[in-house]
């Protein structure tokens, strides 16, 4: 049998795989990172006493604000995870370009930067390598504080703890809509903080109306949808329940279910990552698959990945 070979040019050594890491953030844009993260932190920590000692909170505050954490939430949850990451199922071209939007207006990084993320998390889930795992600094009460804080926020403020994309996301990179929606972060960023207020401000004819729902549905509905998202990483990596077969310390945390969508039956998630639906077993809530399921319905989307009984029999824990 004939044996091909390579000749590589002289000096040069064979390609070996790409870095892990990306590029360490500039101050500029890691200065982007604390705005973005702690001013509506801010806001979400003043939110009981501001409402308390002002009454400045509405029911059209209120409905502006779950609306934009509803789609937000599953822009996330549906988009930038299940389809970007895990290719759960097959959209057409408008319903991927609507979850990309709505994703990137959650305002938790440029859509292809948050996929990569997230495949190297699967990657190296729960060891070194893992962008925010909980476990990384040990088992004692303070190790486990301190990877509580990594895991659920930390992370992102260490400018070198960044994924090289073209590692971890070959396929969005070679996506135009993708490209095109990641590169213009900056415009789904500003649309979700403006958005809000402009529709509170019509609503209600007023500047104040403007003025509260740019607090309730821009400020603190975003750093809502933050924690409820940062708590999968953390609370469902150390709390809960383990019915699954995985090899990390993925955990189902049913209290969780409802804000993140379903991303809390986090145990389902890591022992089947491409499975459409993350709450398996009945009475498990899981919004993103219920609007999956009707979209299929719809012919929006194809080629669903849901979980079988013999599916689920081999992902048992023993």
């Amino acid at each position: 049998m004939a044996t091909i070979t390579q000749t590589l040019p002289a000096g040069k050594a064979p390609a070996g795989p790409k870095p892990i890491h990306g590029d360490v953030r500039d101050a500029g844009r890691q200065s982007l990172v604390y705005l973005f993260l702690l001013v509506p932190m801010a806001a979400l920590a003043a939110a009981v006493p501001f409402a308390w000692t002002t009454g400045l909170l509405s029911w059209t505050d209120v409905a502006i604000a779950v609306g934009f954490y509803v789609l937000t939430l599953h822009g996330v949850t549906i988009g930038f995870h299940r389809l970007f990451t895990h290719s759960s199922f097959k959209p057409n071209r408008p319903v991927k370009i609507a979850l990309a939007i709505l994703g990137s207006m959650s305002v938790q990084g440029p859509l292809i930067t948050w996929v990569a993320d997230h495949r190297r998390h699967h990657a190296f889930s729960d060891k070194e390598g893992d962008p925010h795992s909980p476990w990384l600094f040990g088992t004692s009460a303070w190790a486990l504080s301190k990877g509580f804080w990594h895991a659920h926020m930390g992370w992102m403020f260490q400018a070198r703890n960044t994924t090289n994309e073209e590692r971890f996301a070959p396929d969005l990179l070679k996506d135009r809509d993708l490209v095109k929606i990641d590169r213009l972060f900056w415009v789904w960023t500003v649309a979700t903080f403006l958005l809000p207020a402009l529709l509170g401000g019509l609503i209600t004819m007023s500047w104040q109306g403007a003025l509260t729902a740019f607090f309730w549905a821009s400020l603190v509905r975003v750093s809502a949808l933050h924690h409820a998202t940062w708590s999968t990483n953390s609370i469902c990596h150390m709390i809960g329940e383990r019915p699954f077969k995985s090899r990390d310390k993925a955990a189902n945390f049913w209290p969780l279910a409802l804000i993140s969508g379903g991303e809390s039956w986090h145990n389902s998630h890591h022992a089947d990552p491409t499975s459409a639906r993350h709450g398996v077993k009945r009475g498990q809530i899981d919004t993103s698959a219920r609007i999956i399921w009707l979209m299929e319905q719809a012919g929006w989307v194809t080629d669903a990945k849901w979980p079988t009984p013999e599916r689920l029999a081999r992902l048992t824990a023993e």
